[in-house]
């Protein structure tokens, strides 16, 4: 029977990464797709139908939508930094259809009333779909359980150390009573608060950006991820390790695959010190800190044999004011979301890993892991998500094309192979040729009530 009424949207003759029909990783097929009413209303190799508008990919490859689950857009109360509508405006420009954001803003996201404001702030302005994280906190220990299930909410967020806010969650007792609430899987920023404590005299004396991974020691992550991995077993809870940055935490998370999924960054696989802290200084400063090329070289290494699940930007944007400020007073925390596709796609060309194994770490694993609802597939009846790239194009990554509010990227003058061409978001062209062209279509994420 034909179509009753023009598809949406129809992409013409991309190679596009399809799920394997035995269900275990991703293939490469040129087809079309058709889109209706947001979702994917058919794959086939020739789709020749009624439709109200086509993109052309031929030579491009077509992805599942990218969906970055670690990022701080900083509203409300920092907004000077970034706000929901410049922060996904960068996300849709780098090719990202979907954003899980952090508690860590002022108020902190703990608590019901500040996670409903953050959605009704949300609501037409996102330019890319949108979830939140709700911050595990002393107070809010007895409603974890509670909170986690609240429509739109990505999951809990603990920071075991101190970072940007006054979340902070150091000590094992309270870690385990959070643990046992609840059923879906905890995310962690994993640094020792206590060892941090008795080393900052190091960053004081030294007032350096170069010994920011001297005070924030490989010792104190390990320390960190040893006790809460120990923790996870003890309670029987799912947890996700954030940008993982030592080669020794992943010799233990390669054999906690069944409690532990882990995520690294962007940064972490490009930039090493201390030749970041030569270039950039204070603006390659971030918790936890990146390290010298050892830890580089093991990460890419966990990347490639399973370790890691995702990739994602940890996009926390800080003025050039406040950057420039004398080390440590100045802020930990750099822009990406808008570069993670650039840097990794580079990557891809340069023969690091596959554009399947990129494209699985930044789709299906974050919905796995996460218990995304029907997203991160090119599949009939999925969202129409989808991010589409093109693997030859050449371009220079330049501070002046970086939507953020702070307007800069430790990445400025990298020439890359590989850049997001299209950004189509629940099934609109909202990104084409590094333009917004039709804005504020980001819609909220569902999840699963467990991890799978």
């Amino acid at each position: 029977m034909s179509q009753q009424r023009p598809y949406d949207l129809i992409i013409q003759g991309g190679t596009c990464l399809l799920p394997h029909p035995s269900e275990t990783g991703l293939i490469e097929q040129q087809a079309d797709i058709a889109i209706l009413d947001g979702r994917i209303e058919k794959i086939r190799e020739s789709i020749n139908e009624p439709t109200l508008k086509i993109i052309k990919a031929h030579g491009l490859h077509v992805l599942p939508g990218v969906i970055d689950s670690q990022v701080h857009f900083r509203e409300p109360g920092l907004v000077h930094k970034e706000d929901l509508e410049t922060g996904t405006r960068a996300a849709i420009l780098g090719g990202v259809t979907s954003i899980f954001e952090m508690p860590n803003t002022n108020p902190s996201t703990t608590t019901k009333e500040a996670f409903e404001d953050k959605l009704n702030r949300a609501k037409n302005r996102c330019h890319a779909n949108y979830a939140f994280f709700i911050g595990g906190a002393h107070d809010n220990v007895d409603k974890i359980a509670e909170l986690e299930l609240l429509p739109h909410c990505s999951g809990i967020k603990i920071f075991m150390g101190s970072s940007t806010g006054n979340l902070l969650v150091e000590d094992d007792e309270t870690l385990e009573k959070i643990l046992m609430q609840g059923h879906r899987r905890i995310i962690f920023h994993s640094e020792d608060e206590m060892r941090l404590r008795e080393r900052r005299h190091i960053a004081v004396d030294m007032a350096d950006p170069h010994y920011h991974p001297v005070w924030r020691d490989v010792e104190t992550a390990v320390n960190s991820t040893t006790r809460l991995l120990r923790l996870a077993r003890k309670t029987g809870r799912k947890i996700h390790v954030l940008h993982v940055s030592t080669g020794e935490e992943m010799d233990l998370l390669k054999d906690a695959k069944d409690i532990a999924t882990v995520e690294v960054l962007p940064q972490h696989l490009t930039l090493y010190a201390p030749d970041c802290y030569d270039k950039l200084g204070t603006y390659a400063q971030q918790n936890p800190p990146i390290r010298e090329k050892r830890h580089l070289d093991r990460i890419w290494k966990a990347l490639q044999d399973g370790t890691v699940d995702v990739i994602g930007s940890d996009h926390a944007p800080h003025t050039r004011e406040e950057k420039e400020k004398p080390y440590p007073q100045s802020p930990s925390g750099v822009p990406g979301v808008q570069t993670l596709v650039p840097i990794m796609l580079n990557h891809v060309n340069d023969g690091r890993l596959s554009l399947r194994k990129f494209t699985e770490l930044v789709t299906e694993n974050p919905c796995r892991v996460f218990g995304v609802k029907n997203k991160g597939r090119l599949r009939q009846g999925y969202d129409a998500d989808i991010t589409i790239v093109d693997l030859k194009k050449e371009m220079t990554i330049d501070n002046s094309w970086i939507a953020s509010r702070c307007g800069w990227t430790p990445f400025h003058g990298m020439k890359v192979t590989g850049w997001p061409t299209h950004t189509i978001v629940s099934g609109k062209l909202v990104m084409e040729s590094d333009q917004v062209v039709l804005p504020s279509q980001g819609q909220p994420v569902d999840f699963l009530d467990k991890t799978p």
